[in-house]
């Protein structure tokens, strides 16, 4: 599925952690871009050793992070509204990387069956305070389980992308859904900030997709893309974190402009800084 024949994209640091430096190689066939060398599953977690990395806490210390979780609110409702859209009845959901667990939370105070898994055991401890039911494996999932599967920003950190498909098809129940939502390195933003775009956040992003990406590797397991929606917060929030990574400062106002032309500039190609894929499970 993944071609072997890579083509050198683009040198990239990681600025939040290690500050070593990646390459991005290219897959022509999926437009795909994959980070290179990818850390060993074994010492993959200590890249995320940061007090900065925000979906890990619940932290508000500065007004860079209350106005994430302002935004991350307004997000909840979104999310909330979506999958109320995808199943008219409440039925069961799992939440791949859940976080600090406030979607499972809105999901399950809104009616539906919530379960999810999250690595992390700083994020895990802080959802289980909230009452969110977590898991440690997949394995402890039966086939055909779950009629709505979300992954929020998580495809991208998986080390194994194929055999994820693959068991994202083993647990969506025949008629479910699966939500992704990851970057998009096709954006103005992306293309404005190169090396400096926070999205490409190696090596804890692995993976970069497009949209071609995304229906190619899920086609192959019978995942029919049905829809794709813009994160428009996402373009001003990235480049922030650009603005720092590049120049050393929050250039809030340079920021702004940024992300408010990837938007617009996004509302002719529908090329966002994020989307939103909306996969159903053909019954094979």
């Amino acid at each position: 599925m993944i071609s072997k024949n890579l083509k050198h994209f683009l040198t990239v640091k990681d600025n939040s952690v290690s500050n070593e430096t990646f390459e991005l190689l290219y897959d022509e066939n999926l437009d795909l871009l994959i980070t290179s060398p990818q850390p060993a599953e074994d010492v993959l977690g200590r890249y995320y050793e940061s007090d900065d990395y925000i979906s890990h806490t619940d932290g508000k210390r500065s007004i860079f992070e209350k106005a994430y979780h302002f935004v991350k609110n307004i997000a909840l409702k979104n999310k909330l509204s979506l999958i109320n859209e995808l199943q008219k009845s409440r039925g069961s959901l799992l939440d791949i990387g859940a976080g600090t667990g406030d979607f499972l939370l809105v999901a399950k105070e809104n009616g539906w069956k919530t379960v999810g898994i999250e690595p992390s055991e700083k994020a895990k401890a802080i959802a289980q305070r909230k009452g969110v039911e977590l898991k440690s494996s997949l394995s402890d999932f039966a086939d055909h389980s779950f009629d709505i599967i979300t992954m929020w920003h998580v495809l991208e950190h998986v080390p194994n992308l194929e055999n994820q498909i693959k068991e994202l098809k083993r647990l969506v129940k025949p008629d479910g859904s699966i939500i992704i939502a990851v970057p998009n390195f096709k954006s103005f933003d992306a293309n404005y900030y190169k090396e400096f775009w926070a999205a490409y956040d190696v090596p804890r992003h692995l993976w970069h997709f497009s949209k071609t990406a995304i229906e190619k590797l899920f086609v192959t397991e019978n995942l029919k893309l049905v829809k794709i929606l813009p994160m428009k917060f996402d373009s001003f929030y990235v480049s922030l974190l650009s603005e720092k990574h590049k120049t050393g400062k929050m250039n809030y106002f340079k920021a702004f402009s940024i992300g408010l032309k990837s938007n617009l500039k996004a509302k002719k190609n529908f090329e966002y800084s994020s989307h939103i894929y909306v996969l159903k499970n053909a019954k094979n």
